[in-house]
């Protein structure tokens, strides 16, 4: 064999070298990104990535001018409702007698949610009459929530009401207003947890049973991702809300061992949603093991049956109805034949085929004697107690472009100003504006009377004019977050984007999505008269809510974002 001389042995050397360093360089490159989406990089070059758009992005610093903070600045309960031509009548009655009523969504909305709007329709087509008049009923629907504050306020009064539960008839009683229960029961249905199969089966074989103490217990441990609505608009959310609390306390939900409790439950509770909408989707990204739904709206849906099983929980939702005020001889007589009607065979089985009394063995685990005051009570507990003295680090992103002007940039400033008041004063805010240019309006301060003086002044003077570069001011505002988390490491980052959705100038979505995904900050969007589907886009990358608002309701809807989130 011929031998090798020393120049080919080190050139041989040198391409072994060569193979191994560029395997073990492919290898981290290959891998340096595992186990994250198509979305998500590193934070490394997240870091690099923002440090890029942000050196192409014009950033104005304001200077910040504080306004005298007084009542005016706060709207009363009346003055926050939206106009009821928001909530458009579903059935509408032209009897010589009618009845209005106000209807939970699941019963007066569309397809299987439409049986109370069939049942009124062939009502109204009966020829029902009271003392020789013709009768009829007209239905409109609107949150449970939201049906109590119009009756409270007095802004607008149905002669009736049929809430999902009896909790917010006693609820509309400890405000002084006058409601008398007419039928306990329209239509059967309960409230439940829907726990994905996998992790019902882990918490069966663990504790022998699934019930609400044992879900209580698994989410405090963080053993469960648990998810539940807004307890100040859903009936779902309060009952889940009163459920949880009588968990750890079954003699007193408002006891200090509830309370601390209870705190201990939401430290681990990633997700109280603003809607079912925002909670159906974190559920279905796997973000979630468990939420709250009535049993009825599982029934009709064959992915959530067959992906999830259901533990009902907390009060029956039987969908009682309440006549308002001081009802005529005649409108009484009215409302009397209309739930005699809902309960006739006909109605009935309209009702089970829609998936409504199905669950006819379960007994409510609370008590029958929940007062008004309690619930009141334990919904102002929620507010103050939901973070579990986490503070909250927000930036509000509000776009002045000209598209804004107007109707859209008045109802952004009196709807930010108003909602002050419901947020948390050891919370951080900041505020950013944008047109095709991007202003730091406020740095992130803690929300004392300080800052609320500067976010007001900040507020009022905003002006819209230009082009729209929605996507730099989310970079901006994701940056400042970033910042004020070095020194606040355990607080809740989130951003609010109040815009009408139509960008034209700026970075685009592609490129700031991976951004928004590696950094995990949610970012609500606020639509006034708004592109929607632009700022769903946005929302949907951490699953936070999207509110689509016209400027009469925008109002109304900050508000109970606020008391959900802030």
């Amino acid at each position: 064999m011929k031998k090798m001389s020393t120049g080919a042995k080190i050139g041989i050397f040198i391409a072994i070298a060569a193979v191994v360093f560029g395997g073990v360089f492919a290898g981290i490159t290959l891998t340096r990104n595992v186990g994250m989406t198509d979305e998500e990089i590193s934070e490394e070059d997240a870091a690099k990535k923002m440090d890029k758009l942000l050196s192409g992005i014009s950033v104005t610093n304001v200077e910040p001018k504080k306004a005298s903070i007084t009542d005016e600045d706060i709207l009363d309960d009346e003055e926050e409702l939206p106009d009821i031509k928001s909530y458009p009548l579903s059935v509408e009655g032209t009897g010589q007698i009618n009845i209005e009523i106000y209807s939970s969504p699941e019963k007066a909305g569309s397809g299987t949610d439409g049986w109370l709007n069939e049942v009124a329709e062939n009502f109204n087509k009966s020829g029902e009459k009271v003392n020789g008049k013709t009768a009829s009923v007209s239905i409109r629907s609107v949150s449970s929530g939201l049906a109590v504050d119009y009756i409270k306020t007095g802004k607008y009064t149905p002669q009736a009401i049929t809430p999902s539960n009896e909790f917010w008839g006693n609820m509309i009683q400890a405000s002084g207003k006058d409601v008398t229960l007419k039928e306990k029961r329209l239509v059967g249905n309960v409230a439940g947890v829907l726990l994905s199969k996998e992790k019902y089966n882990k918490i069966l074989e663990k504790y022998g049973s699934v019930n609400m103490k044992v879900i209580s217990e698994c989410t405090a441990n963080n053993e469960l991702q648990m998810g539940y609505t807004n307890p100040f608009v859903s009936s779902t959310g309060l009952n889940f809300l009163v459920t949880t609390l009588y968990s750890y306390d079954s003699e007193d939900l408002l006891s200090s061992k509830a309370i601390d409790g209870f705190k201990q439950f939401q430290e681990n509770v990633p997700l109280v949603s603003y809607n079912t909408m925002q909670m159906r989707k974190s559920a279905e990204s796997g973000s979630l093991d468990a939420f709250v739904m009535e049993y009825q709206s599982y029934f009709n849906d064959p992915t959530l049956k067959n992906d999830y099983v259901f533990t009902p929980f907390g009060a029956r939702h039987d969908n009682p109805m309440y006549a308002v005020g001081d009802l005529s001889d005649d409108e009484d007589a009215a409302l009397e034949a209309f739930c005699k009607f809902c309960l006739n065979d006909d109605s009935q089985k309209l009702a089970s085929d829609y998936g409504f009394n199905q669950n006819e063995k379960y007994k409510a685990e609370l008590p029958d004697d929940i007062s008004g005051d309690k619930l009141i009570s334990a919904q102002k507990l929620y507010k103050e107690n939901k973070d579990s003295g986490k503070e909250i680090l927000a930036v509000f992103v509000a776009d002045v472009s000209g598209s804004m002007s107007g109707e859209s940039i008045n109802a952004l400033k009196t709807s930010l100003i108003n909602s002050m008041q419901y947020i948390n004063k050891n919370n951080y805010i900041g505020l950013v504006s944008y047109n095709n240019k991007v202003y730091c309006n406020l740095p992130i301060g803690q929300f004392d009377l300080n800052q609320q003086a500067l976010f007001k002044g900040a507020v009022q003077s905003l002006a819209a004019t230009g082009q729209t570069a929605t996507n730099d001011a989310i970079v901006v505002a994701m940056d400042m977050v970033n910042k004020a988390k070095k020194d606040h490491p355990d607080a809740k980052p989130m951003i609010f984007l109040l815009s009408d959705g139509e960008q034209n100038t700026g970075c685009s979505l592609n490129d700031i999505s991976s951004l928004i995904n590696t950094y995990e900050i949610p970012i609500y969007s606020i639509g006034y008269n708004a592109n929607i589907d632009a700022l769903k886009r946005i929302s949907e990358i951490n699953e936070a809510a999207t509110i689509n608002a016209d400027s009469d309701d925008i109002i109304y809807q900050l508000k109970n974002l606020f008391n959900s989130e802030m």
